[in-house]
């Protein structure tokens, strides 16, 4: 061997090395770019002295501002916290100099140490917004409240229950501990089947991915053309039929539609080599051809939720490709991101290094179990969904308010390994389905463009899974005529959205032309008061065909069971 040949062969095993220790202790890039920010801290002595004469200016008005405090003169807040910050409002916060004079301690350096972060002369915008992000979830770890010593409340509450709040809390820890994640509603309050999914109709499929759940009528006929709901399989379905009051899958029956949903299985180790092509031809092409058994109809209405969503785009291009585009009447695409580029806050995750990190995980078991997704969803809204609970329950002592969206969204399922790598690479990372026939799946080239489906969009304003100018983007593509609604809330309560006369939502809504920007289009909107679902429901009656008498099954799809099926409950 010769010393250069050595000399290469020796680099590559360092740097195979490097990518193995940090793949141990620092998957995400964290030790790294603190490192980086530090080194360009101590290169740029200027700036380091200016940012160090900002912190003392602050700290002398954070001593100027206690010590007033304390002989009891009045004086504003000089670091008010964050309106939507709840962390402070307690009375004890703002009455007492001493803990008030902590929690501004605590607010200023927060500021100044985000502002000295984004201020870091040398990083990248990718490596800034990496740093803040974990900065963030350092910062709300340490924040006072978060300690019982340090919380004024939760000292007065254990003065005040005689030490009871206490022990309950170290109940609360106890049992969130043997379940492995903090409590964000009262696990006992629920159970599917009794108070959750109570929406009457059967199962009349099973298959290895999916039940297929047809819905009773409650009117006298109903829509020829069935409504098919593919809803994420990163969770259950039932968040489309909670309760008698916020049920999507019931409001649409009693509009004269005959809903079929998928129930999702919950696979283990047994399904790591199942991939996104079984979930286009064994799952959603499958439901299909059931709804069109069942019902008689040649088409189907096809409405998609959060990656159901993203898998319903994918089939339309899919079915476009074979010349069988007619089976979908309409598709309906729910908080449903087809391009990738910007995700939102989960983007920290998915670098290289990361995402390899991740794939080493899901590897291990042949599935990623669901808790450790929503363990990164929460790290996006660490205060309400980390902290807010760790105080509620282990400082404080309280039960969780007992809420049927939280139990769901603890109500947690698996992803296999191959289909879950396989989305968050080549989706995710690449980037790929926006890319025309960058993509095959179950053995045809995906181009978006190819879609000429009638399409009702709807996206909603706080979404930070599926940010709303995300979704947008297929509206630059997709060539058939289409209509976007933007809801108030969120990726979950601005979809479980029902027509009630207390209603807070609103929403815009309105069709797009082709190439229109998202301001342009949002700036033509007027604002309306309430669900966008009855306008929906407006907008698929010219899709769905004449009234039939309803049928729940047939002979090629008998009734199994009854709903809410099996797999749900897995």
């Amino acid at each position: 061997m010769t010393n250069r040949s050595l000399l290469q062969e020796q680099t590559a095993r360092l740097s195979e090395l490097q990518r193995n220790l940090r793949q141990a202790f620092d998957p995400f890039g964290l030790l790294a770019t603190t490192f980086k920010a530090q080194q360009a801290w101590l290169t740029h002595p200027a700036e380091l002295s200016s940012a160090l004469a900002f912190w003392a200016d602050d700290a002398r008005q954070w001593g100027d501002y206690t010590w007033q405090r304390f002989l009891g003169q009045p004086v504003s807040d000089i670091f008010a916290p964050n309106p939507e910050d709840t962390r402070f409002t307690a009375a004890e916060w703002v009455e007492s100099p001493f803990w008030d004079g902590l929690k501004e301690w605590y607010l200023f350096n927060t500021r100044w140490l985000q502002d000295s972060l984004f201020a870091t002369p040398g990083l990248s915008q990718d490596e800034r917004n990496r740093s803040a992000f974990w900065l963030r979830q350092w910062l709300n770890a340490v924040a006072p409240n978060n300690y019982f010593f340090l919380n004024p409340v939760a000292m007065a509450r254990a003065l005040e229950t005689h030490g009871e709040s206490l022990q309950k809390g170290l109940e609360n820890l106890a049992r969130d501990a043997q379940r492995g994640e903090i409590s964000m509603t009262d696990p006992d309050a629920f159970k599917v089947g009794e108070n959750l999914a109570l929406t009457p109709g059967a199962v009349v499929h099973r298959g290895p991915l999916l039940e297929v759940i047809h819905y009773d009528a409650v009117t006298p006929d109903v829509y020829k053309v069935p409504l098919v709901i593919i809803p994420p399989w990163i969770n259950k379905y039932y968040v489309l039929d909670l309760d008698a009051k916020k049920s999507m899958v019931k409001y649409l029956t009693e509009q004269g539609f005959s809903v079929f949903i998928a129930s999702w299985v919950n696979p283990g180790a047994d399904a790591a080599e199942v991939g996104f092509d079984e979930y286009l031809s064994e799952g959603i092409d499958q439901i299909v051809e059931v709804a069109r058994s069942i019902s008689g109809s040649e088409t189907v209405n096809l409405t998609g939720y959060c990656i159901g969503g993203t898998l319903v785009a994918t089939y339309l291009a899919w079915l476009a490709k074979r010349g069988e585009a007619g089976k979908i009447a309409s598709s309906t695409l729910l908080t449903s991101l087809t391009d990738f580029s910007k995700p939102g806050d989960i983007d920290i995750f998915l670098d290289e290094q990361g995402l390899a990190f991740v794939e080493r995980t899901i590897a291990q078991k042949g599935y990623l179990d669901g808790r450790e997704m929503a363990s990164s969803f929460r790290m996006l809204r660490p205060n309400s969904l980390v902290w807010n609970y760790w105080v509620s329950n282990y400082l404080l002592g309280e039960t969780p308010m007992a809420f049927d969206v939280l139990y769901w969204n603890m109500d947690t399922t698996r992803m296999p390994q191959k289909m879950h790598c396989y989305y968050l690479r080549e989706f995710y990372f690449h980037n790929k389905l926006i890319q025309p026939d960058a993509l095959t799946i179950a053995g045809e080239p995906i181009d978006l463009s190819r879609i000429e489906t009638p399409l009702f969009m709807v996206s909603t304003e706080e979404d930070h899974i599926a940010p709303w100018q995300q979704t947008w983007s297929l509206t630059r593509v997709a060539k058939g005529p289409l209509t976007f609604t933007l809801s108030s809330s969120g990726h979950i309560l601005g979809i479980v959205n029902p027509p009630v006369p207390t209603s807070k939502r609103s929403f815009r809504q309105g069709s797009v032309t082709r190439g229109e920007e998202t301001d342009d289009w949002h700036g033509r909107q007027e604002k309306v008061a309430g669900s966008w679902w009855p306008s929906w429901a407006q907008w698929l009656q010219p899709f769905s065909g004449n009234r039939v008498k309803p049928k729940l099954s047939n002979r090629q799809y008998p009734k199994i069971m009854a709903a809410p099926g099996q797999y749900v409950l897995d």
